[in-house]
C-alpha cells in the first residue's frame, strides 16, 4: 500500500499540467505558421544616384541631359516571402510594432503561388513600370512617344484564332484608326455579339486586314469579344536605360522613375537640392496610382533623410494616420502635378502645395 505522503498533491499536479500546457502553447505560437504576411520598412534608393554600383539611369549619346542635385528616392517594403507564413507569435509581435503591418497572405500573393511565380510577377510589373515611366516622362518633357496596340496572346478556338497572332500591331478597327489599346477595346465594345469587325494590322512590316465575327463573352453575354489580349508597345524616340535590377520588384517606383527621367531631360534641378522621396505607380498617360505599405515606406524615406514625401492621392488617408517622421507629405495624382509641386518647393520650401489631409 502506497504512502499518502509520497503521492503528488492536487496542487502540484495542477501546476505540472499548467506548465506543460504553457510550454505547448508557446511552441504552437512560435512554430505553427498562420496565413499572414508581415510588411516592414525597406531601403530607399535615390533615382538620381547609383544602383548596384552604376548610374540608375543612362541615356543615349545623342540625348541632351542636364545636371541636377538633391534626391528623388523611391521607397520599398520588405514582405514575407511567397510560400512562407509568419508564426502566430511573430504575427502578434508585428501587430503591435509601430513600423510593421500584418496582412492576410491572400492580399499579397495568389493562392498556392510559388516563390518563382511571385518573383516572375514582380519582375514583369517592374518591366512594365519602367516602360510606363519612360513614356510619361518623355511626354512631359515634350517628346512624342507613339503607342502601338499589340496582340499579346490569342485564345485557342477564339474568333481571332488563326487570323491574328502574338506580335501583330493593330492599326484600325472597322476602318477607324486605333492609336492605343484602349481604342481597340472601345471600338469592339460598341458592337453586338455576332457582329463582324474588320481589323487592320501590321505583321512583320506588312499591312493586312481580316474580318472577324465576334462572340459573346462567357461571363457577360451582352459583351462582344474576339479572344485576344492587347498590350501597349511604344516607339521610344530616344534611348534611356533603367538599371534597377532583380532585387526590386513591383510597380510602385514608377512615379519616382518618371520624375528622375524628367529631371535629367529638362534644365535646372527639379528639387532645387531638396531630398525628396515618394511612391506610386505611373501610367503612360501620367496618372499616379496607389500602392501598399505607405506607412513602412515613410519610415524608409525618413531614414534616408528625406524632407518631402510624395504620396498618391488614394494613399493619403493611410499616410496621415501614421507618423510623418517630420517630412512634408505632398498629395499627387498626376506626373504634371508632382512636377508642379516640386518646382514650387524648389523655389520656396514653404510654398503652398497640395497636402495630404
Amino acid at each position: 500500500m502506497s504512502d499518502p505522503a509520497m503521492r503528488p498533491s492536487r496542487r502540484y499536479l495542477t501546476m505540472v499540467v499548467a506548465s506543460i500546457s504553457l510550454i505547448a502553447l508557446t511552441c504552437v505560437a512560435f512554430l505553427v505558421p498562420v496565413p499572414y504576411v508581415a510588411l516592414s520598412p525597406g531601403p530607399a534608393y535615390d533615382t538620381l544616384g547609383e544602383f548596384d554600383g552604376e548610374p540608375m539611369f543612362t541615356f543615349g549619346k545623342d540625348v541632351k541631359t542636364y545636371p541636377t542635385k538633391g534626391a528623388l528616392a523611391f521607397t520599398s517594403v520588405r514582405v514575407t516571402a511567397a510560400r512562407s507564413n509568419v508564426s502566430l507569435a511573430e504575427a502578434v509581435e508585428a501587430y503591435f510594432a509601430a513600423d510593421t503591418a500584418v496582412l492576410p497572405r491572400s492580399v499579397i500573393y495568389r493562392e498556392d503561388q510559388s516563390v518563382k511565380e511571385a518573383e516572375q510577377e514582380g519582375a514583369a510589373q517592374l518591366t512594365s513600370s519602367k516602360d510606363s515611366s519612360r513614356v510619361a516622362a518623355l511626354r512631359a518633357a515634350g517628346y512624342t512617344v507613339p503607342e502601338m496596340p499589340t496582340i499579346d496572346s490569342v485564345e485557342p478556338d477564339a474568333p481571332a484564332d488563326g487570323q491574328l497572332r502574338k506580335g501583330d500591331v493593330i492599326r484600325t478597327v472597322d476602318g477607324r484608326r486605333a492609336s492605343t489599346a484602349q481604342d481597340v477595346v472601345a471600338a469592339i465594345g460598341k458592337l453586338d455579339p455576332g457582329d463582324a469587325v474588320d481589323v487592320g494590322f501590321t505583321r512583320k512590316g506588312l499591312e493586312q486586314s481580316v474580318e472577324i465575327v465576334t462572340r459573346p463573352n462567357p461571363e457577360n453575354k451582352k459583351e462582344p469579344r474576339i479572344g485576344v489580349s492587347i498590350r501597349p508597345r511604344f516607339d521610344f524616340p530616344v534611348e534611356i536605360e533603367n538599371h534597377v535590377g532583380a532585387r526590386i520588384g513591383g510597380s510602385s517606383a514608377g512615379t519616382m522613375f518618371a520624375l528622375a527621367i524628367y529631371d535629367r531631360l529638362t534644365p535646372g534641378p527639379l528639387t532645387g537640392g531638396l531630398k525628396v522621396a515618394g511612391t506610386g505607380t505611373m501610367a503612360p498617360d501620367g496618372s499616379v496610382g496607389p500602392i501598399g505599405g505607405v506607412a513602412q515606406k515613410l519610415v524608409g524615406a525618413a531614414a534616408q533623410g528625406a524632407k518631402v514625401f510624395l504620396v498618391p492621392e488614394d494613399n493619403c488617408d493611410s499616410a496621415i494616420k501614421g507618423d510623418d517622421r517630420g517630412m512634408r507629405l505632398v498629395k499627387i495624382s498626376t506626373l504634371d502635378g508632382a512636377i508642379d509641386a516640386l518646382e514650387a518647393l524648389a523655389k520656396d520650401p514653404k510654398a503652398s502645395v497640395p497636402p495630404c489631409e
